[in-house]
């Protein structure tokens, strides 16, 4: 159901919205955040290049870093650094003067950095990658904070939880189907009409992907995320003024540096709003898809998924 107007429609909510869209920009503008990054890459087995230089198999922002910068072998499951540009690079702070095995844990992998730019080692599923930052990135430079939709109380849901803990399916970026758990599902009432929404778990958290009729037109395509508080006596407080879009979506253009092919970015159903996209070869065989991306924020008015099974691993 709609929490009470007494609440919903009370400056104080109002106000706590608006601290929140403030507090997700302030994230986004963080020096760390996901606003600075300008490279993701697959390491392919063997050695792989990486610098600004075109000719290497992984090309960072020209002038950013030096042309060579190193060699990165995939060996197994081990993913080895070489430093080929002397003094100009660290390893966890640390110049490196030989061949480092780097650690890809997520929590707090070994981060190589050389001026404003960073790069650490990510594993998604069976495969590794390089993930490169810039804290000088011209996109974080130019960032002016996401556009909000007013806040609309009606879009706020006390919901009713049902546990169901089941495995729901889940496509990756590699285009990859996995697994994840979902603790149950939720039912909440919109205009007389019932609607049921099924996430998963992040952050203990519960965490929903939804697409609506705003996808076609005005917002993300691919979908929404809200993550809610977890359930407490049964409800679950399902605010929709707190969704939002990947922050990687926010980027103009794919977090990939073009080496060999332009393409325009197009879409079956706003072609009017395309811009020019750039691509990459990866690993000199698979092209970098690209995809239209809307940067605008909207709540959702009419719910179409009925479970969270679009998820994305960055």
């Amino acid at each position: 159901m709609v929490l009470s107007a007494n609440t919903t429609t009370s400056s104080a909510y109002i106000q706590s919205i608006h601290e929140w869209q403030q507090q997700r920009n302030a994230a986004l503008r963080s020096p760390k955040g996901w606003l600075t990054l300008v490279g993701l890459f697959w390491l392919r087995p063997g050695g792989n290049s990486i610098g600004s230089a075109t000719a290497n198999d992984f090309v960072l922002p020209k002038g950013s870093v030096p042309s060579k910068l190193g060699l990165l072998t995939l060996t197994g499951d081990k993913v080895t650094f070489t430093n080929e540009a002397g003094g100009a690079v660290t390893v966890n702070g640390k110049p490196v003067s030989k061949p480092i095995t780097l650690s890809d844990d997520e929590d707090k992998p070994d981060v190589v950095r050389s001026g404003t730019v960073s790069f650490f080692v990510i594993k998604r599923g069976d495969q590794f990658g390089i993930r490169a930052k810039d804290s000088e990135s011209p996109v974080l430079k130019n960032f002016r904070g996401v556009k909000d939709f007013p806040v609309d109380p009606q879009f706020r849901f006390e919901a009713k939880f049902i546990p169901d803990p089941k495995k729901v399916k889940f496509l990756n970026i590699l285009g990859k189907t996995g697994e994840d758990d979902s603790p149950g599902y939720v039912q909440f009432t919109y205009q007389g009409k019932p609607y049921t929404l099924r996430p998963t778990i992040e952050d203990n958290t519960l965490f929903f992907v939804f697409r609506d009729p705003t996808s076609k037109t005005s917002t993300y395509q691919p979908g929404r995320m809200l993550n809610t508080p977890m359930p407490v006596n049964g409800k679950v407080d399902l605010d929709f003024n707190k969704a939002t879009i990947r922050p990687a979506s926010l980027r103009p253009t794919p977090p990939v540096r073009c080496r060999r092919k332009k393409t325009s970015c197009r879409s079956r159903l706003r072609p009017a709003n395309c811009g020019t996209a750039r691509a990459t070869w990866n690993n000199r065989r698979s092209l970098w898809k690209s995809i239209c991306r809307e940067s605008r924020f909207i709540p959702s008015k009419t719910f179409l998924f009925t479970s969270s099974q679009l998820r994305w691993v960055f």
